[in-house]
């Protein structure tokens, strides 16, 4: 093992740059030429490599965002793109590939790992947290603090105007984000990809809250469950409640990261290294029960991260 390669993929998630940082700075302790790779796999297959150095990751831990940029890159999914980024690889004499994103970054690790031309390793990185085998992702915390803090904002105008207020947030797929913000919030109703939803029900709760002396409701909704502008219409309809909507769109995104996404990065960073250097590959790294352990890719990719509805009964109950 003499060089490796780093790259962020897909959506970018705050603490990307602490996964980054880390293996640069430990793969220059252990000897390793260390090169990050700008825009995914688009600067993987169009040769936009950048040699790292200690001083390229400095004051980069605290910074949402990732440095080396991300794209989509819909030729990677074909054969020549595929084709194209090996000889890339090849040129810059990888030995090893550290992909940090989501799914789709990691079949897309897992079709070069397959290939036998590079070790492959994967961070997972997304807001959703959607990802199996890891309790969460890079990002996720931040991303929860950022929608807990913005529903904190929210209940002030909300109680002093005594509206209803539905606030969608991310989530197109998986509901995690909704879930354990609008825990955390003490949202009256969440609505999420996974479960089914009434809206006459949700309804009544508002107006069972109204009537004990409720001056207010939070409603969040996870955009995959439903339109958080349809839901505003239903409610004010249904309920003839004054009723406002809040799209939080890529705010979410945004931010310094938490602490502890910042220490989770570093650690799988870390490990992701150390799994390169053993002479690992097609493997994907992951936080369970509070250690960096590694997943094969087809494992982790072959199922669906399940939402604990035990958690979606206790907000509902808490709620009430």
């Amino acid at each position: 093992m003499h060089r490796v390669g780093v790259l962020t993929s897909g959506g970018d998630a705050p603490g990307m740059n602490a996964a980054v940082r880390a293996i640069v700075r430990k793969g220059i302790y252990y000897g390793l030429e260390v090169y990050g790779i700008k825009r995914g796999f688009h600067g993987l297959i169009n040769g936009d490599f950048e040699k790292m150095e200690l001083g390229s990751v400095a004051d980069i831990i605290q910074r949402g965002g990732t440095r080396l940029l991300t794209a989509r890159c819909p030729e990677f999914v074909t054969r020549a793109g595929q084709e194209k980024a090996i000889n890339k690889i090849k040129e810059y004499k990888l030995d090893g590939l550290i992909v940090i994103g989501g799914d789709g970054s990691f079949r897309g690790a897992m079709a070069l790992g397959d290939r036998g031309v590079v070790q492959t390793i994967g961070i997972p990185g997304s807001i959703d947290s959607d990802i199996a085998y890891t309790d969460v992702c890079i990002g996720f915390d931040t991303a929860m603090n950022t929608v807990t803090d913005a529903i904190n904002k929210l209940r002030d105008t909300a109680t002093s105007h005594e509206r209803i207020f539905v606030v969608e947030v991310m989530g197109r797929e998986a509901g995690f984000l909704a879930l354990y913000a609008g825990l955390a919030g003490g949202a009256e109703s969440i609505l999420v990809p996974e479960i089914d939803f009434d809206i006459d029900e949700v309804c009544a709760r508002i107006k069972k809250g109204h009537e004990r002396g409720k001056l207010h409701s939070i409603i969040l909704v996870a955009e995959g469950a439903a339109s958080g502008i349809a839901i505003g219409e239903a409610i004010k309809k249904k309920t003839d409640m004054d009723t406002r909507i809040t799209i939080l769109g890529h705010l979410q995104r945004g931010g310094t990261p938490t602490a502890f996404d910042r220490i989770i990065a570093s650690r799988m960073g870390s490990k992701a290294l150390d799994l390169l250097r053993d002479g690992k590959s097609n493997l994907m790294v992951g936080l369970m029960g509070g250690e960096i352990k590694p997943t094969e890719f087809s494992t982790a990719l072959s199922q669906r991260k399940a939402l604990d509805e035990t958690i979606y009964d206790l907000a509902r109950i808490l709620a009430t």
